[in-house]
């Protein structure tokens, strides 16, 4: 497996990184650059109009038609450079993958051009209260309508962004409990619908990352039905797919720009003298690096645009890595260090890295049973 750029790369990585330099301000010296929802969407724009927004969707659906390799490159600079996640992250990582993928010319002609600008933000339905991490344990209904739409109803937890999103890729039951896996459905429906309700939920770092949408009696035309009706748990494999494969080559991008900052601040204590703290710092190094090899394989082994199932890893190793890169910072860094407000706030929020995209058990599951092929427990 080549580790290194090709000629073409190389030069994209160059031209990328000198983009990156006129558009964003400097790197802060100590902790990370918070962005408003405006500056965030503002973002989103800068992007389209500079070519950087989907560049590894097809050329017939706005895309550049990059291959994975590139937007491998795109991740790991934006990173290095103080860039902010897209605002759209899911529906530019997730949704959009999966609308290319499964849905009709119509709903790709709505809403695939307003995911690459950012002026359509998605949210992401599947997390239910009673469900937790077992998808196909859902409950939230959708009921046919005499105009040939549906009426839903139940409620969706720990959704990403669904304060500020435009629209949501959501999964309803809408048959009987045929099989566990049967009758599920994906709908795109829009937030502003009558109906729908958003609470943010505010996490032990202060942040409201994640939020509780209630939907009730919430009225979408036939129209919103993303493939077949009943093909729902495939639609949402693919979507999961990419947020278990695409997203978790950003997390390792970002990771490793974390993993530099926990550098500084040893430094900065005077801990680098420690022994023991050499050798953690040196054991999350070798950690950082396996992962940032892994990604680099899930990227070019991604069959038909969709990651493969080893993809599964990146998120399982990258949440446990970053949860103890947080927790090193925070150990080493005196209460009169710069870094500390840093590492209490990302501390607190890594608490989240082993639950959120999959739970670390889901996960230990999905690799059992579909990289190793064990047999399912019962």
């Amino acid at each position: 497996m080549r580790l290194h750029d090709d000629e073409q790369e190389a030069e994209f990585r160059a031209t990328l990184r000198a983009w990156l330099r006129e558009q964003l301000p400097p790197v802060p010296e100590v902790g990370v650059r918070r962005w408003s929802p405006a500056e965030l969407r503002g973002w989103n724009r800068t992007l389209w109009q500079g070519g950087y927004a989907g560049m590894s969707w097809p050329v017939s659906y706005g895309g550049r038609g990059a291959p994975p390799a590139v937007q491998e490159i795109f991740v790991a600079e934006s990173a290095r450079a103080g860039a902010p996640d897209h605002a759209n992250l899911i529906g530019l990582n997730m949704v959009g993958p999966t609308v290319i993928r499964h849905g009709t010319a119509a709903q790709r002609a709505t809403h695939l051009p307003g995911i690459l600008r950012g002026d359509t933000t998605f949210c992401q339905g599947f997390s239910e209260p009673e469900a937790g991490s077992d998808l196909a344990a859902i409950r939230t209904r959708a009921v046919p309508a005499s105009d040939g739409g549906y009426r839903i109803t139940g409620e969706k937890i720990w959704s990403s962004y669904a304060d500020t999103a435009d629209a949501c890729l959501l999964l309803a039951r809408t048959d009987g409990p045929a099989g566990r896996h049967d009758g599920l459905t994906c709908f795109l429906v829009d937030m502003s619908t009558p109906g729908v309700t958003v609470r943010p939920l505010r996490q032990m770092s202060g942040d409201a990352d994640f939020s509780q949408i209630i939907l009730t009696d919430v009225a979408v035309p036939g129209s919103a039905v993303v493939g077949p009706v009943g093909s729902g748990w495939r639609v949402a494999m693919t979507t999961l797919a990419h947020e278990r494969g695409t997203l978790a080559v950003t997390l390792v991008a970002r990771l490793a720009v974390q993993f530099d900052r926990l550098r500084r601040t040893v430094v900065a204590a005077g801990a680098h003298r420690d022994r023991s703290v050499r050798d953690q710092v040196a054991t999350l190094h070798v950690e950082l690096e396996a992962l940032r090899c892994t990604a680099h394989r899930a990227v070019v082994t991604a069959q038909g645009g969709d990651p493969a199932p080893e993809a599964t890893v990146l998120k399982l190793r990258w949440s446990e890595v970053d949860q103890r890169v947080c927790a090193l910072g925070f150990d080493v860094a005196t209460p009169q260090s710069p870094w500390r407000a840093h590492w209490e706030r990302e501390r607190l929020r890594s608490r989240t890295s082993t639950i959120e995209g999959g739970t670390s058990e889901i996960l230990r599951g999905i690799v059992a049973e579909r990289v190793l092929g064990l047999p399912r427990s019962r």
